[in-house]
């Protein structure tokens, strides 16, 4: 099954950073939610990008939009990158890949000349109902969160 625009994403539970037990996407109800997916944590693009969010946070919560980072990363991975970059938001770990395959970020890449499945940087603007009204994809990192920023803007 795979998300679409304009339509309610279906409830997921999540193993989060900050939290003893899983949480649940309808746990964010009456907030706007940005799910971004990443490759990896630590690398370049993926640092730089959580900065970006990290350092327009309080734009978000003054939208009432909640921010969560997702990839397919160790809840211990995402802990130590979440303290090294004084990120304010919680970071998912989808290891089992059941959310990335939810919203399709799965793709084919080329790394040093070998075919392996990674995740397609992208990210998704879901409202206070639980509707997902915005999709990114293929995002590039630089002007990203300012797009992002726009949109949720937009909506309030």
């Amino acid at each position: 099954m795979r998300i679409e625009l304009n339509n309610v994403v279906p409830d997921f539970s999540a193993s989060i950073t900050g939290k003893e037990q899983a949480v649940k996407l309808s746990d964010y109800r009456g907030k706007n939610v940005v799910l971004y997916f990443y490759p990896k944590d630590s690398t370049p693009g993926c640092t730089l990008e959580s900065q970006n969010f990290r350092d327009n946070y309080e734009k978000f919560v003054a939208l009432n939009t909640v921010i969560l980072g997702i990839s397919r990363d160790s809840i211990r991975s995402h802990d130590g990158f979440k303290c090294k970059q004084r990120l304010q938001f919680e970071l998912i770990s989808d290891n089992d890949e059941v959310i990335c395959q939810l919203f399709d970020v799965l793709k084919e890449k080329n790394m040093y000349g070998k075919q392996v499945i990674g995740i397609e940087r992208s990210t998704f603007l879901i409202n206070a109902d639980g509707v997902l009204i915005h999709e990114w994809r293929k995002v590039k990192v630089d002007g990203h969160v300012e797009e992002v920023l726009e949109k949720v803007s937009a909506i309030v």
